[in-house]
């Protein structure tokens, strides 16, 4: 029994309990609707659920065991994480673009003993150190050749008849860990964000526009909070969802009349795009009602008008759960809104003093109901004290707060850029290009992007009576990080700029942006785009 009123009993926000209510008082429901068509109603979601759960549990999977998922959206990517969840046990997803080095580390600070992974991305596993990771779950198409030391066991060992009620060791409690996002690495490689169910739910269940007549069409991928924050919210509000691989300009509109979507989240990166689509007279012909977009387009006002919807922008952190949320159509420019009920949020400057009016600061949080937020970063305990020193979450980013209560973002107060939604971390794209042999030094910013956002600006010294090749270098990169993390310009300095303690002067490099001397791929007909899976 929990007599904390601030905190929701487990039949609110903990999956397991919440996924078998639904499934008995709905059991005919559509829950999820695919790209390829296919439905599945809360009734079978359960089935197949539980199912997977009593495969998983074959595989020795128990509650509280962290297991690493890596799937692109579809239906075996929801089932695997709710079947984990079902169990107990710890979602811990990862980005289908990483390799090398940023998946050795994800890997590694897992400790996870079991992946399950779609086969043609398996082979990269083979290319790192695996931890303790030895078996993995082969789902999707394709044959890989065996790596030594990791134990392949086919898709069907995640379809066994369940011959007990699956049970877990103890109940599952709102505090408990129900996954492991991880987030862009700043000043040291990425961190995996623990957080409890009641943390997400508390996110999920903020925007109350949204209702169990609702369906969101799901284009954010599920290892990022915002795809599985949306997931969750349905859930538990008792709606459905549409899941699709990812967002696409041209067939975006026709996605949302084919799945009967009446909400989506839409990244900032994704307005330009829809805005810049000519206009038609099928403009209004769509079942969309709400958009929350994210930052708020400059653009917003002609877009709710232009396509006929509702939108509302807010301010959220994997960290955190949504502590900052406009009204409905703000008219406010380049707001993220307010504090919503029951967060405090300060701007502070370096000794988390509060500053004045309009004053830059770092942005701190903390929320009245216990386990909000999240609960640290996994096997990183430094960087769990320094975020949440004085007892509040610091965010790391610069905001300033207008005199009527109006919250904006400024900047990044640390050196993570945001390039078409994805976070990247300068510090692991500097450990890649600085491995190249003709590189001595290497720094990375964002610069503003047409798009929106930002694009990559990697600034290279070359090593004494060496030369760097931009696009050579990029060859070398290809193969060793994420599609988006490649950067789209390079420029060649003999000395980057430093401080009297030889620090790289990064607001200097920031403030020259994309100078005459700067080399650029995109005209330079250099294409980069995601890996397909088969």
């Amino acid at each position: 029994m929990i007599h904390d009123p601030r905190v929701l009993p487990p039949e609110q926000c903990v999956l397991r309990p919440v996924l078998d209510a639904r499934a008995a008082a709905s059991p005919d429901k559509v829950f999820v609707r695919y790209a390829s068509g296919e439905e599945w109603t809360y009734g079978e979601l359960h089935c197949r659920v539980r199912r997977a759960a009593a495969g998983l549990r074959k595989l020795g999977v128990r509650q509280g065991e962290f297991v690493l998922t890596w799937l692109p959206n579809g239906p075996d990517a929801l089932t695997v994480w709710y079947a984990l969840n079902y169990l107990g046990a710890v979602y811990v997803p990862m980005n289908l673009a990483w390799r090398g080095g940023l998946l050795e580390h994800a890997v590694r600070l897992a400790g996870a003993k079991l992946v399950i992974s779609h086969a043609g991305l398996v082979a990269r596993l083979g290319e790192v150190e695996r931890s303790r990771l030895g078996g993995a779950v082969l789902v999707g198409t394709g044959t890989p050749d065996a790596i030594e030391g990791l134990a392949f066991h086919p898709a069907s060992a995640l379809d066994v008849e369940p011959v007990d009620d699956l049970a877990p060791e103890r109940p599952i409690m709102p505090w408990d860990t129900q996954m492991v996002i991880y987030t862009s690495g700043t000043t040291g490689p990425s961190k995996g964000v623990l957080c409890s169910y009641l943390h997400t739910a508390s996110t999920a269940l903020v925007l109350e526009a949204v209702n169990e007549n609702d369906r969101t069409l799901v284009n954010l991928p599920l290892f990022h909070a915002s795809g599985t924050n949306t997931i969750n919210r349905m859930l538990l509000r008792g709606g459905s969802i549409a899941l699709v691989e990812s967002f696409d300009t041209r067939s975006f509109w026709d996605t949302v009349r084919r799945t009967q979507s009446t909400c989506v989240t839409l990244l900032g990166a994704m307005i330009p795009f829809l805005m810049k689509e000519p206009p038609s007279q099928r403009d209004r012909d769509h079942t969309l009602r709400f958009v929350t977009m994210v930052p708020l387009s400059d653009d917003a006002a002609a877009f709710a008008d232009r396509f006929g919807v509702e939108v509302i922008t807010t301010f959220n952190m994997t960290e955190t759960s949504w502590p900052i949320v406009s009204e409905r159509n703000p008219t406010v420019r380049g707001t993220c809104g307010r504090p919503r009920p029951g967060i405090e949020a300060r701007i502070v400057d370096g000794n988390d003093c509060e500053v004045e009016p309009n004053a830059v600061g770092e942005l701190i949080l903390r929320s009245d109901r216990p386990w909000a937020m999240n609960h640290g970063y996994h096997g990183d305990p430094e960087a769990s004290a320094r975020a949440w020193r004085n007892g509040w979450f610091h965010t790391g980013d610069a905001f300033r707060r207008d005199a009527e209560g109006n919250f904006f973002f400024v900047d990044r107060m640390k050196d993570a850029i945001r390039r078409r939604g994805e976070n990247i971390s300068s510090f692991e794209v500097e450990a890649e290009i600085g491995a190249h042999d003709a590189v001595r030094e290497v720094a990375v910013v964002g610069v503003p992007s047409e798009l929106g956002e930002d694009d990559v600006l990697a600034v290279v010294a070359p090593v004494e009576g060496r030369k760097v090749d931009p696009a050579a270098l990029l060859d070398y990169l290809r193969p060793r990080m994420a599609h988006y993390m490649i950067p789209r310009y390079v420029r060649v300095l003999p000395e980057l700029p430093k401080t009297p303690t030889q620090k790289v002067q990064k607001h200097l490099l920031r403030a020259d942006g994309v100078t005459p001397d700067t080399w650029d791929r995109e005209r330079a007909g250099i294409v980069i785009r995601r890996e397909r899976i088969a």
